[in-house]
């Protein structure tokens, strides 16, 4: 898996992808114990509220980032919203309304949206070769468990330290580190579009598939049940932590850091 660490575009690519992860982590617990100072035991609303327009804002300008990444340079569409989203996390520390929350989270996750995709459709442009592809897919989802383990302790560990609102800081480090990773690299441009064969014609395609195949709707029923139990904990665990067991601000990390333990442990048995 780790040979496609070989090309240096990719390799590139995949540290810009683990260092905005980690900051993304960071930011998640910040968020949480925000959401709290402004909310107390009304934050599992605000939480909710904000994945809500999180998961809204990324189903709706996905599309839009495709369209982009066609009719834009790929390096200046990532770094642009690396750069979007390091003002973003500048400015969450100092919001004091909850209708601040939900603008900033909505712009940081509209970023995200034009980010992903375009980090997506670049790696088979960087790795043609299907082995290579399939390898470095396997690497990025790896990224994305590690993320839930390893953002909670970081955050435990920087809260003994500092107020959650530096978390804020780190996050804003982990998207420009992502921004100058990208900024050397000269990435290969797509292929002229096929409207017969192109991505929204893949896209149409992709959901027929996908409804048709009753295994893959199984998968798909499988992903909600799995997502509606991770919002829960995202929501509820701030409130039991700091509410219900009286704990600090530096234990909301280290439950969220048992969760994703457990679910990589799962994961491998």
């Amino acid at each position: 898996m780790l040979s496609v660490l070989r090309d240096r575009t990719y390799r590139h690519l995949f540290l810009a992808q683990a260092v905005a992860l980690t900051g993304t982590g960071l930011a998640t617990v910040a968020l949480a114990l925000l959401a709290y100072d402004l909310a107390g035991t009304h934050a599992t609303a605000v939480l909710g509220t904000a994945l809500a327009l999180k998961m809204a804002a990324y189903v709706g300008l996905a599309p839009l980032a495709g369209a982009l990444a066609r009719r834009m340079s790929r390096r200046a569409l990532l770094v642009g919203a690396d750069l979007v989203r390091l003002g973003t996390a500048l400015a969450l520390p100092f919001v004091d309304r909850v209708w601040q929350v939900y603008g900033l989270v909505l712009l940081l996750q509209a970023a995200s949206a034009v980010f992903t995709p375009a980090f997506q459709a670049t790696i088979p442009r960087v790795l043609p070769k299907e082995r290579d592809y399939t390898r470095a897919l396997a690497l990025s989802r790896l990224a994305y468990d590690l993320e839930s383990l390893l953002s909670p302790v970081l955050a435990a560990a920087l809260l003994t330290l500092v107020p959650y609102g530096w978390l804020f800081a780190g996050t804003a480090a982990g998207f420009l580190l992502s921004a100058l990773l990208v900024l050397p690299l000269r990435l290969p441009p797509d292929p002229d579009p096929d409207p017969d064969t192109g991505p929204d014609a893949g896209r149409v395609l992709g959901v027929r598939l996908l409804l048709a195949t009753p295994r893959l709707r199984a998968l798909l029923a499988l992903d909600l049940a799995v997502a509606a139990a991770g919002a829960l904990v995202l929501v509820d665990t701030v409130v039991l932590v700091r509410d219900g067991l009286g704990r600090p601000a530096g234990d909301v990390s280290l439950a969220l850091a048992a969760y994703g333990a457990g679910s990589m442990t799962v994961a491998l048995l």
